[in-house]
């Protein structure tokens, strides 16, 4: 097995997976629906594509910063209401988190790894950090590493920020063992627009580690 490191760093992040309501909450750190949907951006795939392919890497994430949460509040006006209700005017409060810093370990065969790091390199799409606007700040391939599995390539990887001294973090990791149940798990096929998406319970396991600076930094 090898991982594909992806890093996820930008000005703002929003990674939510509940319905379009008027309270948007976004989840403290990137979800695996979100990231198979970049992933399938970057390859180019439409919406309706078949993702069995992607969804069944085994994802980590290593939180190098959580961020800020932040809440944008919005007004709509002359909504349409359902069953011909006339127009209303509209409030969402959408959170997002502001300046976070995450690195995403993807674990599965050598090939399809290498075709999601030349397309992570040169997106189709245009990629976004879970909300479109939200641009990543850093470029995304973080790198691919042959040898190593999931857990090995996030302890081993330097901080995708600036430090000056070893930090913990804490690591969220795919195990059907695991203490966890989030609900983030992406369907077999991207959604179409204006259906709703079905997602499904994985197990995760969470630990921490001491990720050493980057080397400009101990240099």
């Amino acid at each position: 097995m090898a991982t594909l490191l992806v890093q996820l760093y930008g000005p703002m992040q929003s990674w939510r997976t509940g319905p379009r309501l008027e309270r948007r909450p976004t989840q403290p750190l990137p979800t695996k629906s979100g990231v198979i949907g970049l992933l399938a951006g970057a390859l180019g795939r439409p919406r309706g594509s078949d993702i069995a392919d992607l969804t069944a890497l085994r994802m980590g994430v290593r939180v190098d910063r959580p961020g800020v949460l932040e809440v944008d509040y919005q007004t709509v006006k002359n909504v349409v209401q359902a069953k011909g209700r006339g127009l209303k005017d509209a409030q969402t409060w959408r959170t997002y988190l502001a300046d976070a810093a995450f690195l995403v370990g993807l674990e599965g065969e050598r090939a399809p790894l290498k075709e999601l790091a030349q397309a992570l390199q040169a997106p189709h799409f245009v990629p976004y950090l879970g909300q479109k606007g939200f641009y990543p700040a850093a470029p995304l391939y973080r790198g691919l590493r042959l040898e190593l599995g999931l857990e090995g390539a996030l302890e081993s990887e330097p901080l995708i920020v600036p430090a000056r001294e070893s930090r913990s973090v804490d690591v969220y990791v795919d195990d059907p063992e695991g203490e966890l149940l989030v609900h983030d798990a992406p369907e077999r096929a991207l959604a179409e627009f204006g259906t709703p998406r079905t997602i499904g319970v994985r197990a995760v396991r969470r630990y921490q580690i001491v990720a050493r600076p980057t080397q400009e930094e101990t240099a």
